[in-house]
């Protein structure tokens, strides 16, 4: 099932059950989302407020009668993975949201796209599996030559600003660029 599909019926569920919801979102549900990619995606994460126990609960029950009624959903498909982001992030990330998806009970905004790239380019740099949705994202030569001192930063490991740098020229270079 696809990401506006599982938000448009979980919108529906949450109303239901007289329940609503507004969270700043990021990764592939944000990305799908926004149309920037068509892949599917197993969860959405929710980068702020910390998710109410009610929503979780009701999350995981919606997931249950989606796996029971054919679907594919993980049970904790809604969750708090990336809050660590939110120590790192400029201070002005919340002034740059935009609107993504806004339902009678659901209302979910993605990062604005600075600090979207920084979210996808630090998960690339650290898990290496996040290549397509950073060139799926299209950035500019300027837009990867912004990040690249927050990038460095974000690891203490002595190794991780070479490893950065290396990491986004690959990109760069895979997008025509560089740097």
């Amino acid at each position: 099932m696809k990401p506006v599909e599982i938000l448009q019926k979980f919108n529906i569920y949450l109303a239901a059950k007289g329940l609503s919801f507004e969270a700043v979102v990021i990764g592939g549900a944000a990305l799908a989302i926004l149309g920037t990619i068509t892949r599917e995606t197993q969860d959405c994460d929710v980068l702020s407020p910390k998710i109410p126990a009610e929503i979780l609960h009701a999350a995981r029950d919606f997931s249950r009668e989606i796996i029971a009624g054919g679907g594919d959903l993980k049970e904790e498909w809604l969750n708090n993975g990336p809050t660590s982001l939110l120590e790192v992030l400029p201070r002005e990330w919340r002034s740059r949201k935009q609107n993504l998806y806004s339902g009678k009970a659901l209302k979910l905004e993605p990062l604005g796209r600075p600090d979207l790239l920084r979210s996808k380019f630090f998960a690339y740099c650290d898990r290496q599996q996040d290549l397509p949705d950073c060139i799926a994202l299209k950035p500019t030569k300027a837009e990867i030559l912004e990040t690249l001192d927050w990038l460095h930063r974000q690891d203490a490991h002595p190794g991780w600003p070479e490893h950065v740098s290396k990491s986004m020229s690959a990109l760069a270079k895979r997008l025509g660029y560089d740097l």
